[in-house]
C-alpha cells in the first residue's frame, strides 16, 4: 500500500460481524477522526502519570508522544498500528537518576535507553529475532519487569503519606472504576480514578489552580537539553530489555488479532524496535519520557474492530496539536501529591504483577531450582535496592536485579549442561513455555488490553 493510502472498508461506516478493519484500510474519514481522537483518550491517563511522576513537562511529553507515533508509522511503512506512550519502565531509574544528576541527567539516561532500544532493532532487523528469545526467555522477563514495579514501592508510599485521605479515595475509585464500567470506561479506569480523586483534593484545598490562570492558550512546550553521565548508565540500560519484550508481544498480539497468524508480522520486529528507540532518543533529547507501544490502544483496537493506521495518524496530529496549549499542559500540573500516589499503589503494583503474570502464563517451573533461585535472587536485589558503586559508576537494585537474572539462569545452565543434575526444561523462547509439558497449547506473551506500559 502506498504510505497515505488505504483502501475503503466496506462503506466506510458498517463492520459486517467477523470482519475487522485491518492496517491498510479506512473507515470513512469521519469515523476515522472519531477513533483517532479515542486512541488519545485512551493513552492519556496512563502518558501524563509519568510526566506528573518524574517532575517532567507534560505537554512536552505529550509532544514527543504525538511525534514518537508518526516517527513509528513511518518507519513501520503503515503495516503495525501502535500508539507510543510514555512508558511505566523508566520510572524508577528517572528517580534515581535525578537524585544523582538532576532532571538533564535523567532526561540523558532516557537518551541511551533509545539509542540501544534502537541499535537493537537494527541488529533483530539484520540477524533475525530468535536470539532475544534465547537470551530473555520468560523466567527472565518476568523477573525483571517484576523487579521494576515492585522498586517503586517506596516512591508510592512518599506521595500517599503527604495526603493519605486524597490518596485513599484516589485509589478506591481506579478499583470500583474497573468493575462498574464495561468496555472503554473500564480500560481508563485508573484516569477515572485520577478524575476523581483531583475532585476531591479539589474540594480539601490540596490544588493550586493559579498556573492554569497564569499560562497562556497557545505556546510552544518546554523544552530540555539532556546531560550524559556514564553512571546511569546501569539505571537505564535493563528497561532496554522490557521494551524489547513489549514490543515483540505488540507485534504478534496485532498479528493475532487481524486474523493472521501470530508470527505473520516477525519480519517487522526490528522495524518496531528500530521505530520505538528512536522516538525514545528523540523524546529524551528534547526533555520528554521513553516511549513504548500502548496496551491502552490496543484494547481500543479490540473493542471496535479498526485496526486502521489512518486512525494512528489522527491521534498522532491531535496529541502534537495539543502540546501546544499551554493551560492544557498546566492544568495536568495541577494534580496534588496525593492523587499521584493513590494512582501510583495501583500502577507500581501492575507492573510488579505482570512480572508474575508472564511467569504464570508460560508455565514457569518453580520446582526447577534454577527458576527458583533466578527469580528469588533477583527480587529480593531489586525489591530492597541494592547498590554497587565502581567509581563513578552507581549500580542500584533495577540494573542489579536484571543482572543477576541473566547470569544466575544462563550460568545455572551452562553449569547443569556439564553435571546433569537438574531435569531439563523447555526450550527457551520469547513467548514459548519454560515447562515442559505446558496446560495450554499457544500461551500468548501477555494479553494486551491489560498490560501497564
Amino acid at each position: 500500500m502506498s504510505l497515505w493510502t488505504w483502501r475503503l472498508h466496506g462503506d466506510g461506516y458498517r463492520i459486517e460481524p467477523g470482519q475487522v478493519v485491518g492496517p491498510d484500510e479506512r473507515l470513512a474519514w469521519a469515523p476515522t477522526v472519531g477513533i483517532g481522537m479515542q486512541h488519545v483518550v485512551a493513552m492519556f491517563g496512563a502518558t501524563f502519570l509519568v510526566p506528573l511522576i518524574t517532575g517532567f513537562p507534560p505537554s512536552t511529553t505529550l509532544l514527543f508522544s504525538g511525534v514518537g507515533t508518526l516517527l513509528f508509522l513511518l518507519i513501520t511503512a503503515n503495516r503495525v498500528p501502535s500508539y507510543l506512550g510514555s512508558s511505566f519502565a523508566f520510572l524508577a531509574p528517572i528517580a534515581a537518576a535525578q537524585g544523582q544528576h538532576g532532571p538533564a541527567g535523567a532526561l540523558g539516561g532516557v537518551v541511551m535507553a533509545g539509542v540501544a532500544l534502537a541499535l537493537v532493532g537494527a541488529l533483530v532487523q539484520v540477524v533475525g529475532h530468535g536470539w532475544v528469545g534465547r537470551l530473555m526467555p520468560p523466567m527472565v522477563t518476568g523477573a525483571i519487569v517484576a523487579l521494576i514495579g515492585l522498586n517503586l514501592a517506596p516512591a508510592a508510599w512518599n506521595n500517599v503519606e503527604q495526603a493519605p485521605v486524597t490518596a485513599f479515595v484516589t485509589l478506591l475509585a481506579i478499583v470500583l472504576s474497573a468493575v462498574l464500567f464495561r468496555g472503554l470506561l473500564g480500560r481508563l479506569s485508573i484516569l477515572l480514578g485520577v478524575l476523581v480523586g483531583y475532585a476531591v483534593a479539589a474540594l480539601r484545598g490540596e490544588v493550586d489552580t493559579t498556573a492554569i490562570g497564569d499560562a497562556a492558550w497557545l505556546g510552544a512546550p518546554e523544552l530540555m537539553l539532556p546531560e550524559f553521565h556514564w553512571s546511569v548508565v546501569g539505571l537505564f540500560l535493563p528497561v532496554v530489555l522490557v521494551l524489547v519484550a513489549e514490543n515483540i508481544g505488540h507485534v504478534k498480539s496485532v498479528a493475532q488479532m487481524t486474523g493472521s497468524s501470530a508470527d505473520s508480522l516477525d519480519h517487522m520486529i526490528g522495524r518496531t524496535l528500530m521505530s520505538d528507540g528512536l522516538a525514545t532518543t528523540l523524546a529524551g533529547a528534547g526533555g520528554g519520557s521513553g516511549t513504548t507501544t500502548y496496551a491502552e490502544n490496543i484494547g481500543v483496537m479490540a473493542a471496535t474492530k479498526v485496526y486502521s493506521t489512518a486512525a494512528y495518524w489522527v491521534a498522532g496530529f491531535t496529541a502534537v496539536a495539543l502540546a501546544f496549549l499551554p493551560k492544557f499542559g498546566a492544568a495536568i500540573q495541577t494534580v496534588p501529591v496525593g492523587v499521584l500516589g493513590g494512582a501510583a499503589t495501583v500502577l507500581y503494583g501492575m507492573i510488579g504483577v505482570l512480572g508474575f503474570r508472564i511467569w504464570v502464563e508460560h508455565r514457569v517451573d518453580f520446582s526447577n531450582p534454577i527458576n527458583l533461585t533466578t527469580g528469588a535472587v533477583a527480587l529480593v536485589v531489586g525489591i530492597a535496592n541494592y547498590t554497587w558503586t565502581v567509581g563513578a559508576l552507581a549500580f542500584e537494585g533495577i540494573a542489579l536485579g536484571t543482572a543477576a537474572a541473566l547470569v544466575l539462569y544462563h550460568g545455572m545452565h551452562a553449569v547443569n549442561r556439564l553435571t546433569g543434575a537438574v531435569a531439563a526444561e523447555g526450550h527457551l523462547e520469547v513467548g514459548g513455555p519454560t515447562n515442559a509439558e505446558p496446560e495450554v497449547d499457544n500461551p500468548s506473551w501477555e494479553d494486551p488490553a491489560r498490560r501497564v506500559d
